[in-house]
C-alpha cells in the first residue's frame, strides 16, 4: 500500500459498534474512503462508531475538515463517535481543535467498546 494513501477497513465490534481501522494518510483526498467506510458500517447497522487511529501515519488539515464532515453525519443518525490509537501529537490537535468535545478519546479499543456498551 502507498503510505500516502489511506485505507478504511470496518469491523463489526458487536451488534451496535463497528470500529473503522484506519491506516496511512488522512488528508481531504481520503474522503472517499472514510465516506465509503461510514456507510458500510451504517449499512451493517452500527448505532455506534469508533475510530481506530494506530495505524495513522499523518492527518492535515483537510483530514481533521473530514473528520468534522464525517462527524456531522453520524449525529445526524445519532450514531456516537469514539476515537482511540491517537498519538500525543494528534491527541492535542483533537484538543485545540475541541473534537475531542465531540469524539470521546481513549486509550484502547477495550476501553472505547466497554464505555460504548454502558
Amino acid at each position: 500500500m502507498d503510505k500516502s494513501m489511506a485505507s478504511m477497513v470496518v469491523r463489526v465490534a458487536d451488534g451496535l459498534t463497528s470500529v473503522i481501522d484506519i491506516r496511512g494518510d488522512v488528508t481531504a483526498a481520503s474522503e472517499p474512503a472514510l465516506m465509503a467506510a461510514y456507510e458500510e458500517a451504517s449499512r451493517q447497522g452500527a448505532r455506534r462508531l469508533v475510530l481506530n487511529f494506530s495505524g495513522l501515519e499523518y492527518m492535515n488539515s483537510g483530514g481533521i475538515g473530514m473528520l468534522v464532515t464525517l462527524l456531522v453525519r453520524a449525529n445526524r443518525q445519532h450514531q456516537p463517535l469514539a476515537a482511540y490509537g491517537l498519538s500525543d501529537h494528534y491527541r492535542e490537535i483533537f484538543e485545540l481543535t475541541r473534537l475531542d468535545e465531540a469524539i470521546a478519546i481513549y486509550d484502547d479499543e477495550q476501553a472505547a467498546l466497554s464505555d460504548a456498551a454502558s
